[in-house]
């Protein structure tokens, strides 16, 4: 196991970049602690499987260094970082039977054949293909083959780190859940460094003590769940963590209050007046129905079982509301009230601190 440190690191697929765009990767710089479990959260193109590349030493970033603990890998190949790797589709030997594939890893390495054999039927259990150990791979399903990829990724204990790249893609809803759950119970038991790359929140949430959001190359933030969840510090963290996403207003602010289309809100902080464009910013449960507030105007309203989805427009711009299922919603409102203490504002998508407390 490693601390993994990505230092100043940037990357480019032109061989001579000028301008912003013609960079994958714009300059970042991270340490992740050795043994945590870590998510690379972002929308397709935004640059995390590079980086993972860069990580697992199939790609050589054209400036700064990866680190592994305090030693510099930036041009180890990847057999040298001793790093696990499971990739998007399945990769397995097709003629070998799932306990072959699954020791494979394990006799490269000269193990003893008893210690081999207790590991296979370990994760064998884990994976839930106990029963299937003596089968061949080439007549198995696509998930099942990519079970056999996250096991052979799993079975050895000596790694730096493991690597997963959109790891579930092929696997059934029901099975992911399962799987997540198991990923995090061997993080636990065993305390690998795991880096885990997707485009799905739920993935990204329940399984990562941390999760870094990308966008467009960019690191926007780094942070535990609940901390994206509370506080984005860009527009685009808080419309890609939560379903539905944080609403986001045009406003003008000044001092305690703000003004959307005409009404003005108070904002329970201080700020001062930002130039630039500034919108507020409010997740969907701290929203409710009223008389009084913003004007809105509603669409339809969706049952989810736990809560209802009340979907709409203020000022035109998309904005929703999370109402509990025990909660009545008025037959006819026109108006929403938003908790003061819930807002954040923006200034050209950037997050800013508030003066002080309201008083």
């Amino acid at each position: 196991m490693a601390r993994i440190t990505l230092d100043n690191l940037a990357h480019s697929y032109s061989p001579s970049p000028k301008a912003e765009a013609d960079w994958a990767l714009k300059p970042m710089s991270l340490t992740w602690r050795d043994g945590g479990a870590y998510a690379l959260l972002g929308s397709s193109g935004c640059g995390k499987t590079t980086l993972l590349n860069i990580i697992s030493g199939l790609l050589r970033p054209s400036r700064g260094r990866v680190l592994f603990g305090d030693r510099d890998v930036t041009d180890l190949p990847t057999a040298g970082r001793n790093i696990a790797q499971v990739f998007q589709f399945p990769v397995v030997y097709d003629t070998m039977t799932v306990r072959q594939n699954l020791a494979f890893p394990l006799k490269n390495r000269d193990l003893p054949a008893a210690q081999i054999a207790a590991r296979v039927e370990a994760v064998a259990r884990m994976i839930g293909m106990e029963d299937t150990l003596d089968r061949r791979a080439r007549g198995l399903t696509a998930d099942a083959k990519q079970k056999i990829s996250l096991g052979r990724g799993m079975v050895r204990q000596d790694v730096n780190a493991i690597l997963f790249d959109e790891p579930l893609t092929v696997i059934d809803p029901q099975m992911k859940w399962e799987l997540r759950t198991q990923l995090k119970a061997l993080h636990r038991e065993f305390g690998h460094t795991m880096i885990y790359v997707t485009h799905d929140q739920t993935e990204a949430l329940t399984f990562a003590d941390e999760v870094v959001v990308m966008s467009e190359g960019r690191v926007v933030q780094a942070g535990t769940p609940q901390s994206l969840f509370d506080a984005p510090a860009h527009t685009f963290v808080g419309y890609f963590i939560g379903s539905p996403g944080m609403n986001l207003l045009d406003a003008e602010v000044q001092g305690t209050t703000a003004r959307v289309a005409g009404t003005t809100i108070p904002l329970g902080r201080a700020y001062q007046a930002p130039r630039g464009r500034v919108q507020i910013g409010i997740r969907p449960d701290a929203v409710r129905p009223s008389a009084e507030g913003l004007p809105f105007r509603l669409i339809r309203a969706e049952d989810v079982g736990h809560h209802r989805i009340l979907r709409g427009e203020v000022a035109g711009a998309p904005f929703n509301l999370v109402v509990p299922e025990d909660q009545p919603i008025p037959a006819t409102f026109d108006r929403v009230a938003l908790d003061p203490t819930r807002i954040g504002v923006f200034v050209d998508d950037w997050r800013i601190e508030p003066l002080e407390r309201a008083a």
